[in-house]
């Protein structure tokens, strides 16, 4: 071959889609090397999501605060719900929702108890880091004196529409949502500079679906919690079990099996 068909060929095959297996294998290593960090990285990196994905919140209330009283404000509203996300997929802190597929992968590869104890570690860590984080920032916006007094109902309204579900609803709900999430998971490793546009566009619709996520939904919930205006139980199983629970079937017995699902048969 000359150098010009050598050139065209390889043009070719770096212009190809990543077929299924590989992306599979880039999330199932991206969950090795997650299930291998250290529990205090892990911490950390978890209680900085729980910190940075309130921008979620804040976003979505700066908007309603500043937005006409027009029929289509809901759907513009919501594009302030991506922000959080963003900062916090891009800049790659642990969110307990994307380990969901992440770290389930490697499991499924390969089961093993070593694996499974791993994960159940990891996701106490993650889940607990980013509950913690969230009720920090929650606090120091009701507290602090950073938020301006014409966001601060716009807030208020946003985290008891989110928390103010039956427990049933709440849960139905979180399936959506887990899914899309481990959806964008699925896609990053081949998204290259469409990546914020991906994350953007699937985080809108969880919003606009009005679906409910564990860990944005926490800063509402921790909100209300720190400002008296929701009790402890009815947070706990009113919301965030149903939630929680209703993430995990969506991001790992329905997506992360279904992606297993297409890509086991060619990898045994």
């Amino acid at each position: 071959m000359t150098e010009e068909e050598i050139a065209e060929e390889q043009a070719i095959e770096d212009a190809r889609k990543l077929t299924p297996k590989t992306v599979y294998e880039v999330i199932r290593r991206n969950g090795d090397e997650e299930l291998e960090r250290s529990n205090g990285s892990l911490f950390w990196s978890g209680v900085s999501a729980g910190i940075v994905i309130s921008f979620s919140m804040l976003g979505e209330a700066v908007l309603r605060s500043h937005l006409p009283d027009v029929p289509y404000r809901y759907l513009i509203e919501n594009l302030g719900y991506s922000l959080g996300f963003v900062m916090v997929i891009i800049g790659r802190m642990q969110l307990f929702t994307e380990n969901t597929i992440t770290t389930v992968l490697p499991f499924l590869h390969k089961p093993c108890w070593r694996i499974f104890n791993r994960i159940v570690v990891l996701w106490s860590i993650v889940l607990l880091s980013n509950v913690i984080g969230a009720f920090a920032i929650a606090t120091f916006y009701a507290h602090g004196g950073a938020i301006s007094a014409e966001i601060m109902p716009a807030i208020e309204e946003l985290s008891r529409h989110a928390t103010g579900m039956p427990a049933a609803e709440s849960f139905a709900r979180a399936i959506p949502a887990g899914i899309l999430v481990a959806a964008i998971v699925w896609m990053l490793p081949e998204a290259g500079a469409s990546s914020v546009s991906i994350i953007v566009l699937f985080t809108w619709l969880i919003a606009a679906g009005d679906f409910t996520h564990i860990v944005a939904g926490s800063v509402e919930m921790a909100y209300l919690i720190v400002t008296g205006g929701l009790g402890l139980y009815q947070a706990v199983f009113g919301f965030f079990l149903p939630v929680l629970a209703g993430n995990v079937v969506g991001g790992t017995a329905i997506f992360a099996m279904l992606a297993w699902g297409q890509v086991h048969r060619e990898i045994e």
